[in-house]
């Protein structure tokens, strides 16, 4: 008898231990949730007489689990000295996007995207712009994570310096973190 309810005590402790078990947690975003990222960039000569630094924020809706519609602000400065120059600059640019990304729930996120908005400031002429982004994101949390992003970005003041000027356009790059919710 002794026996049997060890075997039963045994046998209902090994049951108990599967309610345990709980699911793989869900990396990344789900359809209808939303997303802020706060991003850095800058850079300096070995002097540090000509530096520049930047932080964007992103504000972005998913509409699946792999597709994000969003609004981007970025703000920019530079410390620019020459022979001829010393002054400061303040740039802006304000953008929507879109972003597709890669590798549904997993870690690692990478995506491609495009945006199109305005860039406005002391350092550049006012205009639109346009261009492709890709990037990467890591889910350190299941909704938290790391990204790295680079832009291409094209200048225009209308429809016809859009084609002339998408082959003279700039690169950008940040890296910062954010988190889904």
């Amino acid at each position: 008898m002794n026996n049997k309810m060890i075997s039963i005590a045994i046998l209902a402790a090994g049951m108990s231990g599967i309610g345990a078990v709980q699911a793989e947690p869900s990396w990344g975003p789900a359809a209808g949730e939303r997303e802020f990222t706060l991003s850095g960039t800058g850079s300096s000569d070995k002097d540090f007489d000509n530096s520049s630094f930047g932080i964007s924020a992103d504000l972005g809706w998913f509409t699946s689990d792999k597709s994000v519609w969003g609004v981007r602000q970025s703000l920019n400065f530079a410390d620019i000295q020459g022979e001829d120059l010393s002054n400061d600059f303040w740039n802006g640019s304000t953008r929507g996007y879109y972003d597709y990304h890669f590798f549904d729930n997993s870690h690692w996120r990478p995506f491609l995207g495009a945006s199109l908005g305005v860039i406005y400031g002391d350092g550049v002429k006012d205009s639109g712009f346009a261009g492709g982004e890709f990037g990467v994101k890591y889910y350190v949390l299941e909704k938290t994570f790391i990204m790295a992003r680079a832009e291409y970005q094209f200048f225009f003041t209308d429809s016809g310096s859009a084609s002339d000027n998408w082959q003279d356009g700039a690169f950008s790059y940040v890296f910062g973190m954010g988190y889904n919710f």
